[in-house]
């Protein structure tokens, strides 16, 4: 396994390094410097997840010889790209995908950098690490080092089978995604170091299905000490599916069986991984998620050992208490009182109320570019990677890029300190249930803290959807 694993690695070498040079666990790491900013990009962070190691969890990244060349992006994990997607790949997808990313500015000597790890959304069946809006060079000249990786989607990700069951016995089962983000942040742990960063400081950052990650990882048991900060953006309520395994079981089968592989085929295992990772994929993407018939594809679920039901253990305090920063959209999935907007409202009080430092926001602002009321969903992103610019090219406006400036900046200090205030920024409080304030990245272009305007409808929309659910059927 270890030559075949190697064996990828080998395009990539080269004798004589051409850039700046690391030394990591698994060998030596060049990479490339520009604009002020080293970067080091497609470092195997494990092994890849291929052939039998399909529905595995992450297993060690093997060493290598020499130099290696890290100046260009690994393959994201394979899927079926989605047209409309906020942040289109860089890369063709490809199943042997478990590849970091790092960034930090070129001259930073001295004391270890914060270090800020962003995990992408696209609802567990989209998204990967090369979008050029997801660059972390821009937050690199501001004092940071930048980690960023893939994790495995869809059916690859998020996969069960009584066969699997019985495979793997006590271990761990199902979500091979959530698990390749643990094998990216103890990556992170053990190698930062050799980049200039401070592995005590570690901010995890994730958007929409990357803020759901978040929050499983603030719950996880298996997660202690690998971050100690959190930033959710459009991570919705903070629950986690628990449907119990017997139930993603059967999805499992149901897929099998669509593929011809009857659930009683004791060759079942060898045949599903067999299958052409085309095959596996299936049509699934974010536009096709619902197909006629039986379900195939689950998605995440409390398995209760990496993930456990993160609304129940939110409310019972069990979770890494952390400096948390969190909040959505104005025009965010849901609506004003729905899914994104009013679940960050309600876990940031949840979180407050058992003294933990939260900083709730809003994001409100339009890109002159695009012009239409209320942020969609996923806009906020290209303002806390301070890539406006590349977002909107020469259709951004100094406002756009002066938004950019401020949002990022506020995750800066936020990365550096678990708090976001700083210079020549408008103080941003502490969120307090009863005070209800909030951070609104304002329609104006600019940052305003305020009691939250829509706080009392959504709390009307709480009550009345809790009378519905309480009426006699």
């Amino acid at each position: 396994m270890l030559a075949v694993t190697a064996a990828f690695a080998l395009p990539q070498m080269a004798q004589a390094a051409s850039g700046p040079v690391v030394v990591i666990d698994t060998g030596k790491l060049a990479g490339a410097v520009q604009d002020g900013v080293a970067s080091w990009k497609g470092i195997p962070f494990a092994a890849p997840p291929v052939g039998a190691l399909r529905w595995r969890a992450p297993q060690p990244a093997a060493s290598w010889e020499g130099v290696r060349q890290a100046t260009g992006y690994g393959a994201d994990c394979m899927q079926l790209p989605f047209s409309s997607d906020a942040a289109p790949l860089g890369t063709a997808p490809s199943e042997d995908c478990l590849y970091a990313n790092v960034w930090k500015p070129a001259k930073a000597k001295g004391k270890r950098l914060p270090v800020i790890v962003w995990i992408y959304g696209g609802g567990f069946v989209n998204g990967g690490s090369s979008p050029p809006t997801y660059a972390g060079a821009a937050l690199a000249r501001q004092g940071v080092v930048l980690v960023s990786f893939n994790y495995r989607l869809g059916r690859f990700g998020f996969f069960a089978h009584p066969q699997l069951t019985r495979e793997n016995g006590d271990a761990l089962l199902g979500n091979y995604g959530f698990m390749d983000q643990l094998a990216a942040l103890r990556w992170v742990k053990r190698n930062v170091g050799a980049f200039g960063g401070d592995a005590a400081n570690v901010t995890i950052i994730g958007e929409s299905a990357g803020g759901m990650a978040v929050n499983a990882l603030l719950t996880s048991p298996m997660s202690e000490g690998l971050f100690a900060k959190a930033v959710v953006m459009s991570g919705g309520e903070g629950k986690t599916a628990d449907p119990g395994l017997a139930n993603v079981e059967k999805i499992g089968v149901n897929f099998a069986a669509a593929k011809g592989i009857a659930a009683d085929d004791p060759q079942a295992l060898d045949k599903l991984r067999a299958l052409p990772a085309e095959a596996v994929v299936d049509g699934l993407n974010l536009a096709n998620r619902g197909v006629a018939g039986a379900p195939t594809y689950h998605g995440p679920f409390a398995d209760g050992k990496l993930a456990v039901e993160s609304g129940a253990a939110f409310a019972a305090g069990r979770f890494h208490k952390l400096p948390v920063m969190i909040g959505a959209t104005s025009a965010d999935i849901g609506g004003k009182t729905g899914f994104m907007v009013a679940g960050a409202r309600s876990l940031a009080a949840t979180l407050a109320g058992q003294g933990v430092p939260v900083y709730a926001y809003r994001f409100s602002y339009v890109a002159d570019a695009i012009g239409k009321p209320g942020a969609a969903h996923a806009t906020d992103i290209p303002y806390f990677f301070d890539t406006v610019a590349v977002k909107y090219g020469e259709q951004s406006t100094q406002k756009d890029v002066g938004m950019g400036k401020a949002v990022s900046a506020y995750l800066v200090n936020f990365a550096k300190k678990g708090d976001p205030n700083g210079p020549r920024l408008p103080a941003w409080p502490r969120y307090r249930p009863d005070a209800d304030h909030i951070m609104d990245f304002a329609e104006s272009g600019q940052p305003e803290p305020k009691k939250d305007p829509w706080g009392e409808e959504i709390e009307a929309a709480k009550l009345a959807s809790a009378g519905k659910a309480q009426l006699p059927k």
